[in-house]
């Protein structure tokens, strides 16, 4: 049966391109199988393309173009999503966010995404387009996105969300001291959530400190597990519980090294003061 993967076409570039392959195919009247004997490419494969888990190569848009007489539209569509500032991987696990009950984040460095006052997630983002390594348009597509995942956060019923910040989260200054001390407010309020659970794993846990980068896990409705990591150029989803597995348990054991919420929030807004 064919993949019937529901379609955000303002998520990512990635998926607008997937919705519109869908949209040509299906007005030809033509299914998944169709278009792949008349591409060259597996059904499995345009799939893929359609719900975003797979990025529209150069070779795939030239032939998905000529089987269906489309001119050089998907080309030019396909160079848009690999100019994209969304690492390859991440809107398939947007999808996935989207849909769990449960969210487990470990971070360094940074706050989550998920936890990002406005100021501070223009401040990264600015961050990133002075150093050259996006462009103005790619950071713009980076805040809708997050402001998208944000308000994910606020649907029925309420996903629970466990986040363990390295204590370099609240530390390193992002946007200056009043945006510093906005955002670490802001963390104190979503840790009064009634949904959501903040730790802090100090910088004095050393060697007892279980995760070295920063992992994602979510739950999903059927209890089934995933866990989602990035590289400097990608992202990737893992299904897998023979490596999923692993990630829960040095999570929990992390979880259990980190603070408490209490004694968390205490920190943190030990920090914020010292923004003043």
């Amino acid at each position: 049966m064919a993949n019937r993967g529901r379609l955000d076409p303002s998520a990512s570039p990635r998926a607008a391109f997937g919705e519109r392959l869908r949209r040509l195919r299906e007005g030809r009247g033509w299914t998944q199988e169709v278009l792949a004997g008349r591409s060259g490419y597996s059904a499995s494969h345009i799939s893929g393309v359609e719900t975003g888990s797979r990025p529209p190569t150069s070779a795939f848009t030239e032939s998905a173009d000529r089987a269906l007489g489309t001119g050089e539209a998907l080309t030019r569509q396909g160079a848009e999503t690999r100019n994209s500032a969304i690492l390859d991987g991440f809107p398939e696990y947007v999808v996935q966010e989207g849909q769990a009950t449960e969210t487990r984040l470990f971070e360094m460095g940074l706050v989550p995404g998920l936890f990002q006052t406005p100021a501070y997630a223009t401040a990264v983002t600015t961050g990133a387009v002075r150093r050259g390594a996006i462009t103005e348009v790619q950071a713009e597509e980076c805040f809708a996105l997050l402001a998208r995942r944000q308000q994910s956060l606020a649907r029925t019923p309420l996903p629970q969300v466990y986040a363990v910040l390295d204590e370099s989260c609240i530390r390193q200054y992002v946007g200056g001291p009043e945006v510093m001390a906005e955002q670490l407010e802001h963390l104190a309020v979503i840790a009064d959530r009634p949904n959501t659970v903040v730790q802090v794993a100090p910088f004095m846990l050393g060697e007892r400190r279980t995760l070295n980068k920063p992992v994602t896990l979510i739950t999903m409705v059927d209890r089934s597990y995933m866990a989602y990591a990035e590289s400097a150029h990608a992202g990737q989803l893992e299904r897998d519980m023979r490596l999923v597995g692993p990630l829960f348990t040095s999570y929990h054991q992390g979880q259990a090294e980190a603070l408490s919420q209490v004694d968390s929030v205490a920190l943190i807004n030990q920090a914020r003061k010292g923004t003043s």
